[in-house]
């Protein structure tokens, strides 16, 4: 300890904010604190957890402060007896004297969350025992287990237990005091023990926060942590402003009596002489002979590749590169790392589990593509190695590896597996209290009105996917100033602003981290036992443990980070695959029969090997048809496809790169020079093929390292550092780059001129400048898509419905996609509803049709939908997962199952445990029309529920119990329960229940009946409006059903809303202004029926819709020319009784003013022919009316006359 003579006091029990939701002291304020108060040393002892050890040491020696590593830590020091409820720990506080201390530290701190998961954080005695070594105890002060057994009266065990632990410890323990101005009615036991015992005596504050003035939100802070409030008189944690970081001053005035406690302080800080620090990175031995191996398998799987792929250059080219990468990789140290990586995607692919082709700078390796990590040959994208990993930069490579999502973890467990489980760990994240959370909080605990404090919250801008911070937000929103303006009579009577309190507090708070959790893919490998390099942690969702250290410090620690990424759409590709070989195809035919393409031999269902330049393909990219394409789904990206009209892979990889804010103003140039609108830009013949592929652009880092190498003669490694430097605007970097560019321009005949011109290029392209390797890597992706929508669409779609399955949203897209006819841009194929006797419990393909899946329905499981699919088919065995076949099953062969469909709704109580299946996901099914094959009226379904559940719960009793009736099989003997009679719902019910269980309307729309009124109304329909908008504004109007309305408040105050709604040909959203918002605020809730008159605009090929005026369909209905109706009815004369009853009875209960004249038709094989009668009088005519009279038995067609 060295910087400040004669210290008087240090601080060795600090709470940062990692003690989350407890500690209020920033980290990065705490060695100014130190060296402010004139301290050469502090010590860092967050609550059961050193989750900033490393960070904490670096930072506060960078200040020349000597950091003390501690820990906080709870005791389990008086077990309760077995049977007992868990009696509360109590803290002590751990300090690493020495290296073997801080070892010790970290066993500890795996012990608190590795071996009592079940438990709060704790350790036992002995526990600390086992890892003493090098570790001084301080016994824990007034609160420590000392303390609280004194304070119940328990002084011999209170004494055991310090006996106990001076036998641990010996001149490292040291008795705790403290004085923070309350009562301390243990201080003299631990006085009088520590002198009769002859343990020295240590003095602390315990600091939550760093002044008085933090003290309030910090109490706010712990009644988030606790959801409690903070005026409530209910016992609840609180702490005084005396937990401040105190000078050294003030606690020697508080300990006069007790100066020796103030000196220990000193005494123990200069006994803590070890610091954390960094290793380099470590890694498990792969093979005894490293280099050696990465050559062989290198050198094989090359050869395996040029086998069977077209090659982009001549073999001796890619041996040339193959040989030069391998020199980097062996003179860098990293053959090792390659090989991991190498053996777990090697393991996972034998499997059949789904692996990207790519992600990131790795694709540029070929040594990655020899080994089956990566599936991008870069010699045919033009993909630099350098940029992945730079002999003349060392850093360690990092693959990001994509794994479908299903099966990500089985991959892990290999690892670990492999490796062994204590070798194998996640990476902690943690989770900050941001502003607009720190708001809603906040105001929760103050006791506020929560619709209040949401408004509030609301008001914070968001820049990005962040909200901005509460000051920023005061300055920039007028409403939150006067939210939180204190008035003058306020200020006279003393009063606060109960807003401007919350925002004071907020604001201190805002920042502080809230949560740990798990980073989502990151996974470490050790060559030892983890808990020896890092402090582990676990995550109560999770059965792996994780780091302390976040995924910086971490890698800081020497440990190596391994991405295990799951990526949605390579799930979705597998589904569509196996769907496709269920139908008994192979990838390369069509469902026609069509071959696509010639596979080579062994690859015929794989996905990497399709050809890349399918004519399907690209007309699905040039005609915008990208719904559920990867990449390429947003209405901005739809827009420059239309515009480019991709041709190549290659379109598509500077489509990725350049739809992203900066690059993405160059895409209208690259459009134009593409269909020859423009001409392209030269720059100098020495790079103008560099260019080539982007139409003249500089799109990718990659272009900028080749210009650098071929204008300035720089090595491509140069060249990166180069790149780098550039596109993160390290000016002193720039600066002593640029002389050397320059120099190397003129040794190439390259005047200055042009020279400077070219720099100011790539500086201000490499600024944005995109990595071509994950471009390209993505587009291949993306492709793979594309290919299979056009070749494959239903089994794509299903796939891709599947992995929404739970999202009604997305799926209300998508079934629109498939259902829209080819001419407005689908798919127009069709939709089988939800079926008992034909869905599965996830969306399927038979003949050719989408089978829509049980397991979609809202509030419906895909589990308890197995159990309705397993007794269909009369076997245990579930339907196949995504990516794997199931047994017994062929691959490429259709699925052969003995099925017997149910034939009534009792054979289906019988054979499914309704019980087990849920009432609710039963009513979803009723809801949804799946028993319309053994009971098309749906009421009735409904109605019976509860009598079928009885009556399956007394039959699946009976087997489990293995009770066997006289009659044959349990149950046969139960009598059938009697359902209730009932009239079904009317068509426009029906669709309003189908609704609520499906989330959108899939068998008909509820406007189907209105449009022939409305089209004498000249009411336009969606598709209708998209078609003619095309040619310019128009002032139209559009019938709809509002599915929601979202108000919002423009910056002047005025309320608006956004409005979605549908009609019979698709779903849309429209803008509706406070003047209409407030004359038809009634008319527009959920549900209602509308009529719109609308501004319509096409902005880059996006319909904009602005409400003008808003009626109810009923009034637009009523008020449209008088018509008839002409009913054809067939069956002869039973089919007019139901017919001629609900003439009569709509005729008296309605009072509508439409009436006409009704005209039924006969029809009849026992008719000469069609015969035509008129009814006497006028019926109401609407389309409600007409929907009744479609659904009656006999009606085959009701039209208007």
């Amino acid at each position: 300890m060295s910087g400040m003579a004669d210290p008087r006091f240090i601080h060795l029990r600090v709470h940062t904010e990692y003690s989350l939701l407890e500690g209020a002291l920033r980290l990065g304020e705490l060695p100014g604190l130190a060296a402010g108060l004139g301290m050469p040393a502090v010590a860092v002892t967050d609550t059961n957890n050193m989750f900033c050890a490393l960070e904490a040491a670096t930072k506060i020696a960078g200040k020349g402060v000597q950091p003390i590593m501690g820990c906080q830590v709870d005791l389990m020091f008086d077990p309760a007896p077995p049977g007992e409820k868990p009696r509360a720990p109590a803290p002590i506080v751990l300090l690493a004297q020495t290296e073997a201390g801080y070892e010790c530290l970290m066993r500890l701190n795996s012990c608190l969350y590795l071996e009592r998961p079940d438990m709060v954080p704790q350790v036992t005695v002995e526990e600390l025992e086992a890892f003493s070594d090098g570790l001084i105890c301080l016994t824990g002060g007034p609160d420590g287990p000392i303390g609280r057994l004194v304070a119940a009266g328990q002084e011999a065990k209170a004494e055991a237990l310090l006996d106990r632990l001076h036998g641990i410890y010996g001149d490292r323990l040291y008795v705790e005091l403290q004085r923070h101005r309350q009562p301390e009615p243990t201080e003299r036991f631990h006085v009088e023990a520590a002198y009769a015992k002859g343990l020295p005596l240590v003095a602390t504050n315990d600091v939550y926060f760093k002044d008085a003035g933090m003290h309030a939100a910090h109490d706010a802070l712990l009644c988030i942590a606790e959801g409690a409030y903070v005026d409530q008189q209910a016992p609840r944690r609180r702490v005084t402003p005396e937990h401040r970081f105190k000078s050294p001053s003030e606690m020697a005035a508080l300990f006069a009596d007790l100066p020796e406690a103030l000196e220990n302080t000193v005494e123990i800080a200069r006994r803590c002489a070890f610091k954390a620090y960094g290793r380099a990175p470590i890694l498990p031995k792969f093979a005894d002979d490293e280099v050696a191996e990465l050559r062989r398998q290198s050198v094989e799987g090359l050869k395996a590749r040029l086998a069977v792929i077209p090659h982009a250059a001549p073999v001796e080219e890619y041996e040339k590169r193959l040989d030069y990468e391998l020199g980097i990789i062996e003179g860098m140290g990293f053959p090792g790392y390659f090989l991991i990586v190498a053996d777990f995607i090697k393991w996972a692919k034998e499997q059949d589990i789904p692996v990207g082709p790519g992600r990131g700078s790795g694709a540029g390796s070929l040594v990655a593509y020899a080994l089956t990590i990566t599936d991008l040959d870069p010699l045919r994208y033009g993909l630099l190695f350098e940029r992945f990993l730079n002999p003349e930069r060392v850093s360690m490579p990092d693959f990001d590896i994509d794994f479908c999502m299903d099966r990500r973890e089985e991959v892990i467990r290999y690892v670990q597996g492999k490796y062994g489980r204590d070798k194998v760990g996640q990476i902690i994240t943690f989770g900050a209290l941001l502003s607009k959370a720190a708001v809603r909080d906040v105001g929760r605990v103050l006791g506020m009105p929560y619709g209040q404090c949401d408004q509030l919250s609301k008001m914070i801008p968001v820049e990005g996917v962040k909200p901005v911070s509460i000051t920023k937000a005061l300055a920039e929103e007028p409403r939150l100033r006067e939210a939180a303006r204190e008035s003058d009579q306020d200020r006279r009577e003393g009063r606060t602003n109960p807003v401007a309190r919350l925002l004071d507090f907020a604001e201190k708070l805002e920042g502080l981290l809230r949560n740990a959790s798990t980073h989502a893919a990151g996974v470490v490998i050790g060559d030892r036992p983890l808990d020896r390099l890092v402090p582990l942690y676990k995550d109560p969702r999770s059965d792996m443990p994780a780091t302390q250290f976040n995924m910086k410090w971490v890698e800081k620690a020497g440990l190596v980070k391994f991405d295990f990424l799951g990526l949605k759409t390579l799930t979705q590709v597998v589904d569509a695959v196996r769907l496709i070989r269920e139908q008994g195809r192979d990838l390369h035919v069509a469902a026609d029969g069509r071959v696509i393409y010639e596979p080579f031999e062994g690859t015929e269902n794989d996905i990497n090997a399709i050809p890349l330049d399918d004519p399907g393909a690209y007309r699905v990219y040039a005609s915008a048809q990208t719904v559920a394409v990867f990449q390429v789904e947003s209405t901005g990206m739809m827009d420059a496809l239309r515009r480019m009209k991709p041709t190549c892979i290659e379109d598509i990889v500077a489509l990725v790169a350049l739809y992203r804010p900066g690059p993405m103003e160059n895409i209208p140039k690259y459009c134009e020079v593409k269909n020859g609108l423009s001409a392209r830009d030269k720059l100098h013949p020495l790079i103008d093929d560099i260019l080539d592929e982007t139409q003249g652009i500089i799109v990718y880092q990659e272009q900028v390292m080749e210009i650098a190498r071929k204008l300035a003669g720089y090595s491509l490694g140069g060249a990166d550092l180069l790149r780098r430097a550039m596109g993160k605007k390290i000016q002193a970097e720039m600066d002593a780059q640029k002389p050397i560019f320059l120099e190397g321009c003129a040794k190439n005949g390259v005047d200055k001129k042009k020279a400077e011109e070219v720099w100011a290029l790539l500086d201000k392209f490499a600024n944005y400048g995109f990595n071509k390797s994950h471009a390209a890597a993505y587009a291949v992706v993306s492709y793979q898509t594309a290919w299979l929508k056009a070749n494959h669409p239903v089994e794509f779609m299903a796939g891709i419905m599947n992995s929404d399955i739970h999202l009604t949203d997305k799926l209300a897209v998508y079934a629109e996609e498939v259902r829209k006819s080819k001419e407005r841009g689908g798919l127009g194929l069709e939709i089988v509803p939800p079926c008992i006797n034909r869905s599965e419990a996830k969306f399927t393909v038979k003949d050719g049709q989408l089978i829509y899946a049980l397991g979609a329905l809202k509030n419906v499981g895909v589990d308890a939908m197995e159990l309705i699919v397993t007794a269909r088919r009369g076997t245990s065995r579930p339907g196949p997962r995504a990516g794997a076949s199931s047994d017994g099953e062929v691959p490429g062969q259709a699925r052969e199952t003995a099925e017997k469909p149910f034939s009534t709704l009792y054979d289906f109580a019988r054979r499914v445990d309704l019980k087990r299946v849920g009432k609710r996901p039963l009513e979803m099914l009723a809801r949804a029309g799946a028993f319309d094959q053994i009971d098309s009226n749906r009421a009735r379904v409904l109605d019976a529920l509860d009598a079928l559940v009885g009556y399956s719960a007394a039959i699946h009793e009976q087997r489990a119990s293995n009770q066997v009736s006289l009659f044959g099989e349990a149950g046969e003997d139960l009598p059938e329960p009697r359902l209730a009679t009932r009239d079904d719902w009317l068509p426009a019910e029906r669709l309003a229940e189908e609704f609520k269980a499906i989330g959108f309307y899939l068998s008909g729309h509820p406007l189907d009946d209105y449009m022939p009124a409305l089209k004498r109304q000249d009411v336009l329909t969606l598709a209708q409006v998209q078609e003619l908008t095309r040619q310019g504004p128009r002032l139209v109007k559009m019938a709809g059903i509002v599915a929601s309305r979202q108000e919002r408040k423009s910056a002047r105050g005025n309320r608006f809303a956004f409005l979605q709604a549908s009609d019979p040909s698709g779903g849309y959203e429209c803008m509706v202004f406070s003047d209409t918002l407030d004359a038809s605020r009634q008319h527009l809730e959920t549900g209602c029926r509308v009529l719109l008159q609308v501004e319509a605009t096409q902005e880059a090929d996006q319909l904009k819709l602005l409400a003008r005026s808003v009626t109810p369909m009923d009034e637009a209905v009523e008020a449209a020319p008088q018509i008839g109706l002409r009913i054809f009815v067939e069956g002869g004369p039973d089919a007019l009784a139901p017919l001629s009853g609900l003439l009569e009875r709509v005729s008296s209960e309605t009072k509508a003013r439409g009436r006409g004249p009704v005209h039924l038709c006969l029809l009849g094989e026992d008719l000469p022919g069609e015969v035509e009668m008129l009814l006497p009088g006028e019926y109401p005519v609407n389309p409600q009316i007409k929907g009744a009279l479609r659904s009656l038995p006999g009606v085959a067609m009701v039209e208007e006359v």
